[in-house]
């Protein structure tokens, strides 16, 4: 009888530490180098649906700098309106680094005086302004990003509450791995 205690005593102690061990490592991935992220919402199609999910790399930033083309997450900014306490995340596109001058007429995106050619875009897609770029030119500050939805008619973003601070920058989504006939690395787009 004894050996049988000291067999499944042993077992369940492998089992708790081999459960142990698994979720160290996934802590520390999770916390120090990716992390899942679920798209919710239509601003990101068609490069995204809603319900699709991706990683998201949290090293890349800290060594480097985020590159217009680059899909970010990110804390949603206060202007955002995300419930209190939700932890709000929010997946857009780089369309301007700092030090750019960004304006938004013709239905199109300027980018330093020149239109940004958006051939990721449905040609039916348009650009309108919003609340922050109005009628005018913005000169993106240091350590900020103009940040775009690539469903620009069902997209809060930059265009309404200006650019996104990179220390709110959570990382570049790199891989989506749902839905199965969409896994694959994510390109940044080149412009």
């Amino acid at each position: 009888m004894n050996s049988i205690v000291k067999s499944v005593s042993g077992f369940f102690l492998d089992l708790i530490e081999t459960a142990v061990i698994g979720l160290s490592f996934f802590l520390i991935i999770y916390l120090f180098f990716m992390q899942p992220h679920q798209v919710n919402g239509s601003s990101m199609v068609p490069t995204f649906a809603s319900g699709d999910y991706v990683f998201t790399d949290k090293i890349s930033y800290r060594t480097g700098e985020p590159q217009r083309g680059d899909v970010i997450v990110f804390h949603a900014p206060p202007e955002a309106g995300c419930p209190t306490g939700t932890g709000c995340d929010f997946i857009k596109r780089i369309i301007a680094l700092p030090g750019d001058k960004v304006a938004v007429h013709d239905k199109s995106v300027y980018v330093n005086g020149k239109k940004l050619n958006e051939s990721y875009l449905p040609s039916d897609f348009e650009t309108i302004e919003g609340k922050f770029i109005s009628g005018r030119t913005v000169t993106i500050g240091p350590n900020e990003y103009f940040a775009l939805g690539d469903n620009r008619s069902h997209s809060s973003d930059s265009r309404v509450w200006g650019p996104v601070d990179k220390s709110e920058i959570v990382g570049k989504a790199f891989f989506r791995y749902w839905p199965m006939s969409q896994v694959g690395k994510i390109e940044r787009i080149t412009y």
